[in-house]
């Protein structure tokens, strides 16, 4: 059963990342767009992105690894490793969270970033992610 869970766990965790790398690259270019029929249509992508793959899939991660981490508790939090992953992943719900922020500036059209800010803003789930992946593989401490 541990092995279906943790690819389940990892599948969404998959699906979450790709929307995170997604939508700020939406987010650049609704803040290029001057014309109304693009900026409806990206509230629109945005707002389905979100709602639809990106919550869902951050729910189903979190519960997945939360189950990870039922089925072995005693091996888990033990390993120094495994309490820094988890640091980076509060890390990334707080990106999921500030995404989640951007998106009803948008969809009120008062977004002060500019698209520069977000294409720097759309980097960070990209660290966040080599760190994780370096620190379950490698394990380095």
């Amino acid at each position: 059963m541990y092995e279906w869970v943790k690819a389940f766990h990892l599948i969404s965790m998959t699906a979450w990342f790709a929307a995170l790398f997604y939508l700020p690259r939406l987010f650049v270019y609704h803040a290029m767009a001057e014309d109304d029929i693009s900026i409806e249509r990206f509230k629109i992508m945005q707002s389905k992105l979100f709602r639809g793959i990106a919550n869902p899939s951050m729910l189903a991660t979190l519960g997945l690894g939360g189950w990870l981490v039922a089925m072995a508790p005693e091996y888990y939090l033990k390993q120094t490793w495994f309490h820094a992953k988890m640091a980076f992943v509060l890390l990334v719900i707080g990106y999921h969270f500030a995404c989640s922020v951007h998106l009803q500036s948008f969809a009120n059209d008062n977004n002060q970033k500019s698209h520069r800010y977000f294409r720097i803003f759309n980097e960070v789930p990209v660290l966040f992610l080599t760190a994780i992946v370096i620190l379950v593989i490698v394990r380095p401490f």
